[in-house]
């Protein structure tokens, strides 16, 4: 074996000379099927220079190996001339055009399951060229007017502006859409591909037939530094980006654009589409979901509310009638008490009621002291076997006039320690429990309470389900996340007028009666 390898390392090493290349290939159909590697001279494609075309085809001429002189595809990406590589470049761009049209027409009718598509899987396409080839960016033009004038107006139902390409570039954890401008990001990608791979780039130029222990340590090294310098380079880009455009942003829209940058403001726009978990969504409410997000206009929204007050976004997810604020409550709390029951939690209990007091102080005059007073859930198992904990769920609308004056950060810690000044001191002294408020802006964020409270369910869940902590995590946020949305498109589509009428008339029950006794007969 190592006769054989070296022969053929030897060979390779003189084929600067086409005759050396051709003895290296002989060698390598000789030797090669002895070690299971059969070459396929008509899937082999030999790249020389146009003054040695000639002599390239004369030297291989009896064998089935395809001699080019411009260049040749490789595993997506083009080899050869400067030429070839963006005639190549501008034939897959022409392509791809073609395909942000066809998905533009789907947007027309499934928005969500467009944009899922294009960002997890057309997109990453031309990731991969663009990282492969240098100097391409100016090519990528005609495809970025095409994701401009067809595909976002489509996923954003007509309410796409020029002004919003900037800021729907932005990744999603950045309050973006995670559509990258591609005449943009061509060179960048393909800077940072250099540097990524550099040390193993070495090596190949080397052509060393072995490496050690001490050189393998290096290399790995070396590609670590390289991984963590690339991985800087787009925290700067994209805290430099952040920066660009939250300057032209008016202070309600950077008030709210700030909110879209914390965790779990973007859970449910990178999520797919999978109806099996309910992360679905139809292209109305996906429409009325982005702009929520944005502070978009609402298409066929009425000008006045059921109440009588002028309708917006913060009246329609503030106003109690209708009952969708209470839904909105009622709905977290059930997924929270479902997902500790998966989690294997015991004694879950739903409005459980606390012990009537009988003579406890309490320090803070805004605890709960009367004798009905209930929490959302308790349940036992969570932080240790037999300990019960208790919870209570709190939604606040951060566009409201008293949340909107604080960062998101410092209202969901002023709700957080209402929810304990209320309940706190009383579950800890009376029920000799532990007491967690779980505490949710519209927008989708977490307080930290609640954040520790869900990473230990999920801890819980991983051991039950036998998953791995992270696919648990992930898919409670996107439960969460869908939850809650939902509910807030509800609240903004939801009927509110006045409810039907209940049967309460005597005659009202005599006409069910006569109903049943005709179904019966």
């Amino acid at each position: 074996q190592s006769s054989g390898s070296s022969g053929i390392n030897a060979e390779y090493g003189a084929a600067g000379t086409l005759r050396g290349l051709r003895e290296w290939w002989d060698a390598l159909v000789n030797i090669g099927p002895g070690y299971g590697y059969f070459p396929r001279p008509d899937k082999s494609v030999l790249i020389v220079k146009p003054q040695h075309l000639e002599e390239a085809k004369s030297m291989f001429s009896d064998t089935a190996v395809i001699i080019k002189s411009d260049g040749h595809r490789y595993l997506g990406a083009p080899i050869g001339s400067t030429d070839y590589q963006r005639d190549y470049v501008s034939n897959s761009i022409e392509d791809w055009i073609k395909d942000v049209h066809a998905i533009s027409k789907i947007a027309n009718t499934e928005p969500q399951a467009a944009y899922s598509a294009f960002c997890m899987g057309l997109s990453k396409r031309w990731l991969f060229l663009m990282r492969t080839t240098p100097n391409i960016s100016e090519l990528f033009a005609p495809l970025e007017q095409a994701i401009t004038d067809s595909f976002l107006p489509a996923i954003l139902n007509n309410h796409f502006t020029s002004d919003h390409r900037e800021r729907f570039s932005l990744p999603c954890r950045n309050g973006g859409l995670g559509i990258d401008k591609p005449c943009v990001s061509a060179d960048l990608e393909h800077q940072r591909s250099l540097v990524a791979t550099a040390p193993l780039s070495q090596i190949i130029i080397e052509q060393n037939t072995t490496i050690d222990d001490e050189r393998a340590v290096s290399v790995a090294k070396s590609l670590k530094e390289a991984k963590a310098k690339v991985a800087h380079s787009k925290a700067m880009q994209s805290k430099n980006h952040l920066s660009s455009v939250a300057e032209k942003l008016t202070p309600d829209e950077l008030r709210l654009h700030e909110e879209l940058c914390k965790r779990g403001s973007s859970t449910w726009l990178t999520s797919l589409p999978l109806q099996e978990h309910g992360f679905n969504l139809n292209k109305a409410e996906f429409w009325d979901a982005l702009a929520l997000r944005y502070d978009l206009s609402l298409r066929e929204f009425p000008n006045h509310c059921a109440c009588g007050k002028v309708n917006s976004i913060e009246h329609c997810l503030s106003c109690p009638r209708g009952g969708f604020v209470n839904l909105r409550h009622n709905q977290i709390r059930d997924l929270t008490a479902n997902l500790l029951t998966e989690a294997g939690c015991k004694d879950i209990v739903v409005e459980p009621h606390l012990i009537p007091l009988t003579g406890e102080t309490l320090r803070y005059d805004t605890a709960i002291k009367t004798d009905d007073a209930r929490l959302d859930i308790s349940a036992r198992g969570v932080w240790s076997p037999l300990s019960k904990l208790f919870l209570d769920v709190r939604i606040f609308n951060s566009r409201a006039p008293t949340n909107k004056a604080l960062a998101v950060d410092k209202a969901l810690k002023k709700h957080e320690d209402e929810k304990k000044r209320a309940y706190g001191e009383r579950i800890l002294q009376v029920e000799k429990s532990s007491f967690t408020p779980l505490v949710f802006s519209t927008s989708g964020i977490v307080g930290d309470e609640a954040d520790k409270f869900y990473k230990q369910v999920a801890t819980l869940l991983a051991v039950k389900s036998r998953q791995s902590y992270p696919d648990c995590i992930r898919y409670i946020r996107q439960r969460l996340s869908f939850c809650l949305l939902k509910t807030l498109i509800v609240s903004l589509r939801g009927h509110r007028g006045t409810s039907p009428k209940r049967l309460t008339d005597r005659n009202d029950f005599n006409i069910l009666y006569l109903i049943k006794n005709n179904e019966s007969n």
